[in-house]
């Protein structure tokens, strides 16, 4: 989700404006995926590497976590919405954490849209702990490593609750992934958009899927293959 600041600087605001709008994206984009009857939607909403911003848009970031996960996950509850914050919980405070633990209580019998929230989230971190995982987990694989499969590894990532995403879209014009996902966008189709962040609303959404469904997608495979459903 990327141009909440360029989305302010634009309009001569501070670049928390952009931010807090940038809320309103999230709920239209949540909302139409529940319609639609999408399963997974994984939102990237701070980096690991966000950690490096200046201290006041940092703290900015925060305090809108904090706001959004006391008045929003209500309302997720009673629209079936599951909610998942993943990524390096122990960097943040406490108070958070505690929410964060709330959130996904209160939530956790829902099924109708599986919804993640990456914070403090990095694609490498994610291979990296995934790895130590399965080593803590099976620490006989450092003298037979043969015995490690893809599948081994998969089961540990952060987001191995949900399936590998069909289709990843990028805000903000950038054509680039930014170290999201790395491991499972291996067959994902990119849907690079223009749209600054706030703007992205529902018809945009569609607009994205519409896209994607255009699409064919091989695997490796070749288009008569996949014609005749091999």
């Amino acid at each position: 989700m990327d141009g909440n600041g360029r989305w302010a600087t634009r309009r001569h605001l501070p670049r928390v404006a952009g931010h807090a709008r940038g809320l309103d994206a999230v709920r239209s984009v949540i909302e139409t995926c529940a319609r639609r009857g999408v399963r997974y939607l994984t939102l990237f909403a701070f980096s690991s590497e966000n950690w490096r911003r200046p201290q006041e848009e940092v703290s900015t970031l925060m305090r809108l976590f904090v706001s959004a996960l006391r008045n929003e996950v209500g309302q997720l509850r009673d629209s079936g919405v599951r909610l998942r914050i993943v990524g390096r919980l122990q960097d943040f405070d406490p108070e958070l954490q505690a929410l964060i633990r709330h959130a996904e209580e209160t939530t956790a019998r829902n099924d109708r849209l599986h919804l993640s929230i990456c914070a403090s989230y990095g694609g490498r971190w994610d291979i990296v702990q995934a790895v130590r995982a399965l080593l803590r987990e099976q620490p006989d694989l450092v003298v037979d490593p043969d015995r490690l499969d893809e599948d081994d590894l998969a089961r540990h990532l952060a987001l191995a609750h949900a399936p590998e995403p069909d289709l990843l879209i990028r805000t903000g014009g950038e054509q680039r992934i930014s170290n999201f996902m790395l491991w499972q966008l291996a067959y994902t189709e990119l849907y690079f958009s223009e749209l600054l962040w706030p703007d992205f609303d529902a018809a945009a959404l569609e607009a994205a899927i519409a896209w994607y469904q255009s699409r064919e997608r091989r695997f490796g495979r070749i288009s008569m293959q996949m014609q005749n459903g091999a």
